[in-house]
């Protein structure tokens, strides 16, 4: 099922080589960057991009490897030169780069969700020039969030481990049953079910289920290449210098960490809230959320 966001113009923009994203693009002003998390699209965006299209350049792009993007196959080498793999985050930052340049836009804010979050704080690491404000949704970066992921609280996670298994298994048994995949985490963290409808659930399923491997592969990337990249710039001392706000539940109440203190030690200008919807939060309370990125905005 394709639904489209009203209003909204759809575009396949060229990113990379082989490599062309979809992006839904709306209104005028300064511009803002959408991206999605895991198991959706760029539709989870729909309320808030319509909300700030009314003031804003709004580019809500599906990622490499996700909904009506490009899937290029998942790489096996490292580019000696970058340090990137074909769905390392920093490949997919650069995506995100190349999108909004070729849309005119040198500088962006940046707001991710999940693994869109990721992505997102890839790009304020590597594009500080380009990225002027950013936003992380319910997500730690990738390092910090294996060190919090312990014992049988790691539970919770399970997919995070079943995903970092070489290629093979983790595609079959995914492929076997995908609805039930990834359909059980549609219902586990959502706080508000009816937050998502049926049919845009529908077309989330429908999105997935064509997407197993690079699905895969981005997760992939997050126990390997990803955790080289945050932790080469751990070492050498390399911080976000543009306003950051995370939005995140209380995961550090129930898994035993200081969220707003293991951001803090990434980002210079930190606003860290703690809210009470569910994962889904910009499907579940979309006018907070329009809210706290106006107020990043202008900060």
């Amino acid at each position: 099922m394709s639904l489209l966001i009203p209003g909204f113009d759809y575009r396949r923009v060229p990113v990379a080589d082989g490599v062309s994203l979809n992006a839904a693009v709306a209104g005028s002003g300064s511009p803002i960057v959408l991206l999605h998390g895991f198991p959706q699209t760029h539709l989870m965006w729909r309320h808030v991009a319509a909300d700030l299209a009314a003031d804003h350049t709004v580019i809500c792009p599906d990622l490499r490897g996700y909904g009506a993007s490009d899937k290029p196959a998942a790489d096996t080498d490292i580019d000696t030169d970058t340090g990137s793999a074909a769905y390392s985050k920093r490949t997919m930052a650069a995506d995100v780069v190349a999108l909004a340049r070729a849309l005119g836009h040198d500088r962006f804010a940046l707001a991710g969700h999940d693994r869109g979050a990721l992505v997102a704080f890839r790009a304020g690491l590597d594009h500080p020039a380009a990225i002027t404000h950013l936003a992380c949704l319910d997500v730690l970066p990738t390092l910090d969030m294996w060190d919090v992921m312990r014992g049988t609280t790691a539970a919770v996670g399970f997919h995070l481990y079943l995903m970092a298994q070489p290629p093979g298994l983790p595609e079959r048994m995914i492929a076997a049953r995908p609805d039930d995949f990834f359909g059980h985490f549609l219902d586990l963290w959502a706080g508000d079910p009816g937050a998502i409808p049926a049919e845009v659930r529908t077309a989330y399923l429908d999105a997935c289920r064509a997407a197993v491997p690079s699905i895969v592969a981005d997760y992939r990337a997050s126990a390997g290449v990803d955790v080289d990249h945050d932790r080469a710039d751990r070492a050498a001392g390399r911080r976000l210098t543009m306003p950051l706000t995370v939005l995140q539940q209380d995961w550090g109440a129930a898994l035993g960490y200081d969220a707003a203190a293991v951001w803090r030690a990434w980002a210079d200008d930190l606003e860290h809230r703690t809210v009470g919807y569910g994962h889904f939060m910009a499907e579940e309370a979309p006018a907070d959320i329009a809210k706290a990125l106006r107020e990043l905005l202008s900060r």
